[in-house]
């Protein structure tokens, strides 16, 4: 793998999926781990909870330049995670949210055009497949612009991917632990609609989704883990039933109210769009999205990747967890820790 023995630099390190990637990435023995984040306090936690002599801790924002530039010099590989992330929040701050998530991202091909970099990787979201909302708008023009740059940096060494996955179990976007305060506090669980569906990860899943794409891109590509979908409804039925009485609360006392969708938020989700059904191919686990103007990339169709057949493309189409396979989900994954208050 290209992370042992390399240079690698994660930013948004100190993010909710930047923090829960760098002791995954330690564990693979990169030479070095720079850690790049503009949240000064984040990086000071995660630097005690590492601990690790290999990591630099970098405050820094993608939105400068310069700053990005000086970050990769002699770096490997590049995990892109900063990013604004909450739908809501981009939706109210679309011109805040273009600088991050778009503007950062031009930098981000820039910087690594003119240095050393062999890999950069873009962690998007299901949300930029027919995007509803900024977030997913910015989303979808940060995977164009990754794809562009294998043509626009005129290095045969370079290559520029996307992964797109959707939520992570306990992630600060996650409604996993708005549901355990909720459970903890006695109720009502706020869900925004019943008819509301989700795909979801875990950790572990993202970190292999992106390993994948760094060894297996030829530059260009939008990998897509396959997920399982859940009814957000049976979620909060579950974590209820189980995790009420870990609380000291009976599952009966607490109520679920129906608050409305919010701005920007959709019924549900999809992985990717139609069109993109026609370049996509697939192994055991992951579909690879080929650009749709690819003439500038030589494809091999290597590394068992065959053309994808029978693709479910939305969370309301695909099968859903069943309540104790949601249950299972969590306990397994460490995604709820409970603890009596």
């Amino acid at each position: 793998m290209m992370i042992d023995g390399n240079k690698v630099l994660l930013t948004g390190g100190a993010g909710s999926v930047g923090s829960m990637l760098a002791p995954r990435l330690l564990a693979r023995d990169p030479e070095v781990l720079r850690v790049f984040d503009n949240d000064e306090a984040g990086l000071a936690d995660l630097k005690s909870a590492l601990n690790d002599d290999r990591c630099r801790f970098l405050a820094g924002d993608v939105r400068e330049a310069g700053r990005l530039h000086r970050a990769m010099e002699d770096i490997d590989v590049v995990i892109h995670t900063a990013a604004m992330k909450h739908v809501d929040v981009c939706e109210y701050n679309p011109f805040e949210a273009v600088k991050t998530n778009v503007l950062g991202i031009q930098n981000i091909v820039d910087a690594a055009i003119d240095s050393g970099v062999q890999r950069v990787v873009f962690t998007s979201s299901d949300k930029a497949v027919d995007p509803a909302n900024t977030m997913g708008t910015t989303k979808l023009l940060g995977e164009r612009l990754l794809t562009a740059g294998n043509k626009h940096s005129g290095r045969s060494d370079l290559r520029f991917t996307s992964v797109r996955f959707g939520n992570i179990l306990n992630s600060s976007q996650s409604v996993v632990p708005l549901f355990v305060d909720q459970i903890r506090d006695g109720g009502p669980v706020t869900l925004t609609d019943t008819q509301m569906t989700r795909f979801f990860l875990t950790y572990d899943d993202v970190f292999d989704l992106i390993s994948q794409a760094i060894e297996k891109t030829e530059g260009g590509e939008v990998f897509v883990y396959k997920m399982p979908a859940i009814r957000i409804e049976d979620l909060a039925e579950a974590m209820i039933e189980v995790f009420a009485p870990q609380y000291n609360h009976d599952p009966s006392d607490i109520d679920i109210d129906i608050i409305g969708r919010r701005p920007g938020e959709t019924f549900h989700e999809e992985i990717m769009t139609e069109r993109e059904t026609n370049r996509a191919y697939e192994n055991d686990v992951l579909y690879a999205i080929r650009p749709e103007t690819s003439e500038y990339i030589s494809f091999e169709n290597g590394n068992n990747f065959t053309p994808a057949d029978d693709i479910v493309r939305s969370s309301g189409d695909a099968p859903k967890l069943s309540k104790d396979e949601i249950v299972t989900l969590l306990e397994e994954t460490g995604a709820v820790e409970v603890t009596n208050e």
